[in-house]
């Protein structure tokens, strides 16, 4: 993030971080309750300060993405463990092998809507994945592959995980907090494609549908890639036959198969 270069009479926060630094070590100084609250990291971590730390989540990545002057981007959600088609024969099961062409899918649906980005400007439509393996990776790696930059919004996991290699660095968050993780993602979302994925997609997907449902978020392009996989694990007419949402319902987003055939939906999206 770029330094703030307001003017102002006041010392900033800064020099006296560093002026800490070479105060005497006394008992007195050596104590935690003299820190500087903002610079003491145990005492930002108590149960009592959740809220500020809610609301550094909330305001990092949204000051950074002002700055680097990103107006909207389109959301990738989609599966960690779906491999590229090359490395398939690794991958946990049969099925995933065969989602693995959804790989391909979302790494040329990346690059395109990058492509139709970097035309205007770059600051538009820039790519946003969860910044992880498997369909995120897809995503970053297409948007790199037409020369521009993407979004990732990764998260601290039990298990180790870094950000993939192709996540524009100064574009690339870590949270602590899944909520203001996937607020950010439908912050500036003109446009949203699914792939199939586990838990963490279905949750992305119902809890952005339900916005939108609901009235919470405007209606945007909403895309579902692979119609037999979603047909296989939700049955929505049975959802709408119950009445537990409405027939109308169903309207608020489209299975695609393709790439391309995706784009040409965004194109023509009716709302």
């Amino acid at each position: 993030m770029n330094k703030d270069h307001r003017k102002h009479p006041m010392r900033h926060s800064r020099q006296d971080i560093e002026a800490a630094l070479e105060i005497p070590d006394t008992p007195q100084t050596r104590a935690p309750s003299y820190r500087l609250a903002f610079a003491d990291d145990e005492f930002l971590c108590r149960d009592e300060l959740r809220p500020v730390r809610l609301q550094l989540e909330l305001l990092k990545p949204e000051m950074a993405l002002d700055e680097a002057g990103i107006d909207s981007t389109v959301v990738l959600f989609g599966g960690a463990r779906i491999p590229e088609p090359a490395k398939k024969d690794t991958a946990r099961t049969k099925t995933l092998a065969e989602l693995s062409k959804y790989y391909d899918e979302a790494r040329e649906f990346a690059r395109l809507m990058t492509l139709k980005s970097n035309g205007n400007g770059g600051k538009e439509n820039v790519i946003v994945t969860g910044g992880g393996p498997g369909v995120m990776e897809a995503g970053n790696r297409g948007a790199l592959d037409a020369g521009g930059v993407s979004i990732g919004l990764n998260i601290v996991l039990p298990h180790e995980q870094a950000p993939n290699e192709y996540v524009t660095p100064d574009l690339c968050f870590n949270f602590h907090y899944f909520a203001i993780r996937k607020m950010h993602f439908l912050m500036r979302a003109k446009a949203l494609a699914v792939f199939p994925g586990g838990f963490g997609t279905l949750d992305e997907t119902f809890e952005t549908l339900t916005l939108i449902q609901t009235g919470r978020m405007e209606r945007i392009p909403f895309l579902l890639f692979g119609e037999k996989f979603w047909r296989s694990i939700i049955n929505w007419e049975v959802l709408a036959d119950a009445g537990t949402i409405s027939a109308e319902d169903l309207d608020l987003f489209k299975f695609v198969e393709t790439a391309q055939e995706a784009v040409e939906v965004i194109e023509n999206w009716e709302v």
